[in-house]
């Protein structure tokens, strides 16, 4: 996720995944559904019938996993390798561009399992999701750890609040596995997911392309400290926009409907 593409495009993917994850809350909220996953309806007769009946978040999930690789690589000057063979030496090479690409195999394999119980399988799977989910957040909160070596200043308060967001999701989508039907836990899923995505964006146009015009300054005490402040800003614009879209979907389910 280096440069401001790199941010931008994760961002967009986590905070569009967090907003379907909302809209499925606030219809199971507002119509008291019992689970979060609809079964899935019997196949229609007609080609065109079962097109329109195919789920298409994990397909989504592996377009954007496609575009972010082809990203990633674009930006790559030189042979991308993975270790130097120069004489006797054997040093490993690009190691964030590796850590960015295994970030983005997680979601290739999350869509992947999505697309297959979604789809393939002749009932939905919500544990297999959810599985996948789960292992997808416990592979990259230690890559997202890693990541932090070499940074400092603005760069590295950034990161260190996207990974207290990162472990949060962490714990939800864990207890997740064991009480699939708690509705707080759907409610935190989506929240935080739009906060992850939406930081990133953040971190992209602060390290990278400031709407001030100004760089962040790292040994500016005032600007790291700022980090913070609008990190906390950022929760709760999330938290108002939260409340939005559960009232737009109560009267969508309730009056429009």
């Amino acid at each position: 996720m280096g440069g401001f593409e790199g941010h931008l495009y994760p961002g967009l993917s986590l905070f569009f995944y967090g907003l379907y994850h909302a809209r499925l809350v606030s219809r199971a909220l507002i119509c008291n559904y019992p689970v979060q996953y609809l079964p899935r309806r019997p196949w229609s007769k007609g080609r065109w019938a079962r097109l329109q009946q195919i789920y298409c978040v994990g397909l989504a999930k592996i377009l954007s996993s496609f575009i972010l690789v082809a990203q990633e690589l674009h930006n790559i000057q030189g042979q991308f390798v993975l270790i130097s063979k120069i004489y006797h030496e054997r040093n490993f090479l690009y190691h964030k561009q590796w850590q960015h690409l295994t970030l983005y195999t997680t979601f290739f394999l999350s869509g992947c399992v999505d697309v297959v119980s979604q789809n393939l399988l002749p009932q939905r799977s919500p544990a297999l999701e959810q599985g996948a989910q789960a292992l997808g957040m416990f592979l990259i909160l230690p890559l997202m750890v890693s990541h932090l070596q070499d940074s400092e200043g603005v760069e590295l308060r950034c990161h260190v609040l996207l990974i207290q967001a990162l472990f949060l999701l962490l714990l939800v989508v864990i207890a997740e596995l064991w009480a699939p039907n708690v509705r707080q836990l759907w409610v935190m899923k989506a929240f935080l997911y739009m906060i992850i995505g939406s930081w990133l964006i953040q971190i992209g146009f602060m390290l990278y392309k400031p709407i001030s015009g100004h760089k962040w300054m790292d040994d500016d005490k005032n600007d790291i400290l700022f980090v913070t402040i609008f990190f906390c800003w950022h929760v709760a614009s999330l938290a108002i926009l939260m409340i939005w879209i559960y009232g737009v979907s109560f009267l969508w389910y309730c009056y429009i409907c």
